[in-house]
Order: structure tokens, then C-alpha cells, then sequence
């Protein structure tokens, strides 16, 4: 009887865990019952796929391509082939008093023929010459942009050097809005990207372009990594770093990458610098700023714990194996030793540094100024240190701060003695234009040659005729201007004035080499860390799905390989994460939400008391499989309605 019983008891137990089991079964069942997301095509897969067309079509008749790369408006590719290897001139006909384009190309029987500086809504003319043959092609633009917001407010050159100027464009990255553009010296756009690919703009060695990609990694706008690509808009190369990019990058002796960097893994941003192994994306060195630098030291006003030293320039000079960078938020400029890492010296102003730190600091040996929260720092070819000073503020000291009204910003030349450990101001353009050339953030320098300098203030900012001290999009502004100034031989020869704000400028020839384009097709190197979960644990979860709450917040799930996005608008009061879901495993990633907005780029974070927050969840084979993407907002858990794919 009694065994009966035991029996019975055991066949109640077993089927309630039967039903349970069950049940859960059914409702992990119907909750991972959600559409699978696609993945969105990447920008390389894309021109791949371009790139196979083009040389598949290839013949002996010309063909024109217009925006080839279809991120590139103001570019077209001619392709044929010829029998014998011949070389090509081509000429793009100058318009509204600018001089014509001309370009030869080496000899070759397969012909990839760039086409750059074309005009916007024109009908252009190109003119190729082979051998005894000549095609001209009339190569129809569309409008620029309805978007495309900077127009030339004013334009400044001397005719004593026109020869000179008309060589070259002005090319520049915009702040935020706005296009990475390049123009001529009559104020014609003459190229643009119709991608957001920012930050340093220049030519590497080998005559490529470096831009950043188009991807973030962490808003506002840290990137996972920087693009080697043609004018034409055509990628060669991508290259990822697990702490994304920002700012700048150098390009090393043995062709490697250093490259400015972020330490998001342990939440804090703009200190690390890597040095990025070329062919293979590897990183075979890592500096992490925390370690050499005193990062409680000389903050400024714009200083903050995540954010304390802000590093917006990289510089590798080769004669003293060094690297220069500029820590905005602490008004310095550091030179380090790139072996040991060992502090060579630190220009700035030594107030508020701890004592440790002050016997780096250079002595001043004339009436110099220290900069202030400066960008693009350089080494020139004779040593000396070039630099576009900020200048916010003009003090450590918050009773001597100086208004933005009687404040001004500059490029400015110190000469350094290493061996003595003094400083002495020998340059400087901007002063004497005083308050309308302030610029409270990004901006640039550049060297031409000697006694031959761009000074870019670009981040000229005015509320009610009133010049700002601090980015728009942190303050109001009805009005922006970005001056890009050529100076040569203690004189102004050029200036371009727009009615935008630009992060960096680059005087360049939109032609660096004789060489037909390279078809081969790209590929990206490195990768990304995985991101931090902010809790694992198992739990049994029965998620809403509400779709007045994803309306009211604009809830965005985006899909790529092995990375996911949780896009919404939040107040920053708001309490959110994303949350990944897979048999009863749930993974948190905490959605930080600023209580102010990040001070150096105008990225506009705020509007209306909401800020715009893009998540990305990067995983290197931590996540396997097919998860549902959900998102917690105020201690309640929804879904978004999407399940993502990561593959092992």
C-alpha cells in the first residue's frame, strides 16, 4: 500500500514537472516567436559587388560610370581596354573662372580612369587623349544635396599668388551637420561624400585617402575604425580597433597604424593610442594614457571623469621617435617617448598639476601664452611644435576666466629645446582677429611649407551677434562659421568663410598619383571587443510588446554581422538597457544616458530635453546563436519585436 502510494506521489511529481517544463517550453516558445532580422548589407559588401561589374563590363569601347562607388556624387570612372599598353591624359574642363583639370595616367592596356573635381547640376566636360584617338564625354551631375547646408559666406585671396592657389582644394569634415566636402578657390563644391565618413582628412604614402567609417561603435561619435579609399569614394581597406577610432590616426615608418582610441571596457574614453599592424589589423602595441599621466591633474572646465583627457591629435615624429597628442581637457600638449613611454615633455600651462607632475613642463623663455583646450597638434620639420589654440578661457584659474566676447582663438608655432626643457613662442595668426575667430571646439592646423600654414577655425559659433563659448548644441545658436585661413610669409593669401561648422581642413590636390584606379576588391582587417553585459542570469521572462511605447520612443533594432543596435529617444532621466533573451539566459547592457552633453564635437545630443541614443552590442563569439532583442526602460521589460543572428 504504502509503495502504491510512493508510486502514485512519484507519477504526480514527475507529471507536474512534465506540465511545468512544458510551460515554459511554450512560453519560451512564444516569446523567441519573433521575425528574424536581416542583416544590412555592409558599405564593402556593397562596392564589392560594384567592383565585380565594372571589371566584368570592361571592353574595348569606353564606358562611363557616373558616382562609380555611389557614395562619391562629384566622381565618374571611364573604363576600356586597349591592345597595346598606351597612356591616357585626361582634362576636366574648368568652369565659373577655374582652371582645368589635367591628368596622365601610365601606361596600361586595362584602364581604370578616375574622374575628379566634376561640378554639381552641370553638364561637365572630360577630354581623354590616346594615342592618335580623342572622346569627349559630357558628364551630367545632379543638384547638391537639399541638405547640403554650407554656402560660401565670403572668400579672401591675394592675386599676387593665384598660380599658386588654383592648384589645390580645401577639403573638410563637418562637426555634425553637413557634408565631407572639398572646394575650389572660387567656392565651387567640387567633391563631396554622400556617407558620413569624418574626422582626419589626408593622404597616406601611398596616395590613398583616410577618413573614418560610417559605423559607431559608442555615440556621439566613436567609430569602429577608419577607411583607406580613393576620391572616387572606392575602399580599399578597413580598419577595425576593439576601442573604436576617434580624431586621428599616424601613419609609422614600417607602415603601421597609431591610432587614437578609447578604453570602453573600463568606461573611460579618448586615452588609449594602439599601433595597428597594417597587413594583418592585429594590434601589436597598446598606450594607455592612465598609466602615464596623472588623470586628476589640471583639469579644465570641461573636464569629467569618463572623459579626462580627451585626446584629439595623434603625431609621430620619426628624428626623435616620438609621439605628440593634445589632451584638451587638460590644456596640455604631451611628447612621449614611443619605446619606453616615458614623458618627454608637457607644453601647457602647470597650474593645478600635482607636483609629480611639474617637472615636465617646459619653461617659457619669452612672453608666450599657453594654449588652451587645443586640437591637432604637430611636430614641423624643423622641430618646432604647431598647434590651433582654442584658447577657452585663457586660465585654470575660474576667477580669471575670459569671456568668449574678448576671447579669440589662433595656430600658433612654439620653439622647443628638449635638451634645456624651454619653450618659446615664436608664431602665431588668429589674436588679432579677436572674438569673430573664437572657436570653442574642434579646428586645425596644417603645414604647407616653410613660413606656409592653414590655420582652420572651425567651430565659430554666435547666439544674438554674441560669439559662444562652448559647441552649439550645448548652447543655442542662430548662427555658425568655420574660417579656413592660408598663410604665407606673415600674410593671409586665402581664406574660405562658411556658414558651418568643420572639424578638420586639408589644402590637397584632388589628384595624388598618376596610377589608374585599383580594382582589388576591399577587405576589412581587426575587429572589436565584445561589449560588457551589465548583468547575466538566468530568469523565466514574459516580455510586452507595445507598440504605442515603441512609437512614442522611436525604437530603431538594426542588425549587422555579429553586432546589433538599439536605437530610441529618451530623456535623460530615463532609466534604459538592451537586453538580449535566448532560452531563460538573459544579458544586460546598461544605455548610458549623459547628464550633460559631450563638450567637444557638436554632435546635438539634446532636443527638447530628449537626447537621440544609438546602443551597439559588439560580440567576438561571446553570444552564439539567435537572441531576442528586447530593451527595459524604467524597470519595465518590452520587446522590440526582432531576433538577431549571431553566428559562431
Amino acid at each position: 500500500m504504502k509503495t502504491k502510494t510512493l508510486k502514485k506521489i512519484g507519477l504526480i511529481f514527475l507529471a507536474g514537472i512534465l506540465v511545468i517544463t512544458g510551460l515554459l517550453f511554450y512560453f519560451n516558445y512564444q516569446v523567441m516567436n519573433q521575425p528574424l532580422l536581416a542583416k544590412e548589407q555592409t558599405l564593402i559588401e556593397k562596392q564589392n559587388e560594384i567592383t565585380k561589374q565594372i571589371q566584368a563590363e570592361i571592353s574595348s569601347d569606353p564606358k562611363l560610370y557616373n558616382n562609380p562607388f555611389e557614395i562619391s556624387p562629384l566622381t565618374s570612372l571611364i573604363t576600356f581596354t586597349s591592345e597595346e599598353p598606351i597612356s591616357v591624359n585626361m582634362t576636366i574642363k574648368g568652369q565659373h573662372g577655374s582652371k582645368d583639370i589635367s591628368q596622365e595616367f601610365e601606361a596600361s592596356s586595362t584602364h581604370y580612369l578616375p574622374v575628379y573635381g566634376l561640378y554639381p547640376d552641370t553638364n561637365n566636360q572630360v577630354i581623354i587623349n590616346y594615342g592618335d584617338q580623342e572622346q569627349v564625354f559630357n558628364i551630367q551631375t545632379d543638384p547638391l544635396p537639399d541638405d547640403f547646408l554650407a554656402s560660401v559666406e565670403n572668400i579672401t585671396y591675394d592675386q599676387n599668388y593665384q598660380s599658386e592657389l588654383m592648384a589645390d582644394f580645401y577639403f573638410l569634415t563637418p562637426a555634425s551637420k553637413g557634408y565631407t566636402s572639398a572646394y575650389d578657390i572660387n567656392g565651387n563644391v567640387r567633391w563631396y561624400l554622400s556617407e558620413n565618413l569624418v574626422w582626419e582628412i589626408r593622404y597616406l604614402e601611398n596616395g590613398n585617402l583616410v577618413l573614418s567609417n560610417e559605423k559607431i561603435i559608442n555615440p556621439p561619435y566613436y567609430t569602429t575604425g577608419f577607411y583607406e579609399m580613393s576620391m572616387s569614394g572606392k575602399i580599399f581597406k578597413e580598419y577595425i580597433q576593439p576601442g573604436g577610432y576617434h580624431h586621428d590616426l599616424a601613419e609609422l615608418p614600417n607602415g603601421n597604424f597609431l591610432v587614437a582610441s578609447s578604453d570602453f571596457e573600463n568606461f573611460t574614453v579618448e586615452d588609449i593610442i594602439v599601433e595597428q599592424d597594417r597587413t594583418t589589423g592585429e594590434i601589436v602595441k597598446t598606450i594607455d594614457l592612465k598609466e602615464i599621466l596623472d588623470t586628476e591633474s589640471g583639469k579644465s572646465e570641461n573636464w569629467i571623469d569618463f572623459d579626462w583627457f580627451h585626446n584629439n591629435s595623434v603625431w609621430y615624429d620619426e628624428p626623435t621617435n616620438s609621439i605628440t597628442l593634445s589632451g584638451r581637457h587638460q590644456d596640455i600638449v604631451v611628447n612621449i617617448d614611443y619605446d619606453s613611454l616615458e614623458i618627454n615633455y608637457i607644453v601647457g600651462n602647470p597650474d593645478t598639476f600635482s607636483a609629480d607632475m611639474q617637472k615636465y613642463f617646459l619653461k617659457p623663455t619669452n612672453d608666450l601664452e599657453w594654449p588652451y583646450a587645443q586640437h591637432a597638434a604637430k611636430i614641423l620639420p624643423n622641430g618646432n611644435l604647431f598647434i590651433f589654440d582654442n584658447g577657452i578661457n585663457r586660465s585654470k584659474n575660474p576667477d580669471d576666466y575670459l569671456a568668449a566676447q574678448d576671447n579669440y582663438s589662433r595656430g600658433v608655432i612654439y620653439e622647443i629645446n628638449q635638451a634645456d626643457m624651454t619653450i618659446k613662442q615664436v608664431f602665431e595668426y588668429g589674436k588679432e582677429r579677436g572674438s569673430d575667430y573664437f572657436s570653442s571646439y574642434i579646428s586645425d592646423v596644417d603645414y604647407l611649407g616653410e613660413d606656409h600654414y592653414l590655420i582652420h577655425s572651425g567651430g565659430v559659433a554666435f547666439l544674438d551677434n554674441q560669439v559662444l563659448n562652448a559647441p552649439p548644441g550645448i548652447n543655442d545658436a542662430d548662427r555658425l562659421a568655420s574660417y579656413t585661413s592660408e598663410v604665407k610669409d606673415n600674410k593671409l593669401i586665402f581664406e574660405l568663410e562658411l556658414n558651418q561648422n568643420y572639424y578638420r581642413a586639408q589644402k590637397m590636390n584632388i589628384y595624388n598619383s598618376n596610377q589608374s584606379l585599383n580594382m582589388d576588391l576591399a577587405e576589412s582587417l581587426g575587429g572589436l571587443n565584445s561589449t560588457i553585459y551589465f548583468e547575466a542570469k538566468k530568469q523565466f521572462i514574459k516580455p510586452e510588446f507595445d507598440q504605442a511605447i515603441i512609437d512614442q520612443y522611436d525604437i530603431k533594432v538594426s542588425n549587422f554581422d555579429n553586432r546589433v543596435s538599439l536605437s530610441g529617444e529618451f530623456d535623460k532621466t530615463d532609466n534604459v538597457k538592451v537586453v538580449l533573451y535566448k532560452n531563460y539566459q538573459t544579458y544586460s547592457y546598461l544605455v548610458r544616458l549623459s547628464e550633460r552633453p559631450y563638450t567637444a564635437m557638436c554632435i546635438i545630443i539634446f532636443d527638447d530635453g530628449t537626447q537621440r541614443v544609438e546602443h551597439f552590442i559588439n560580440d567576438d563569439n561571446r553570444l552564439k546563436g539567435e537572441y531576442l532583442v528586447l530593451f527595459e526602460l524604467n524597470g519595465k521589460l518590452y520587446s522590440s519585436g526582432h531576433k538577431v543572428d549571431f553566428k559562431p
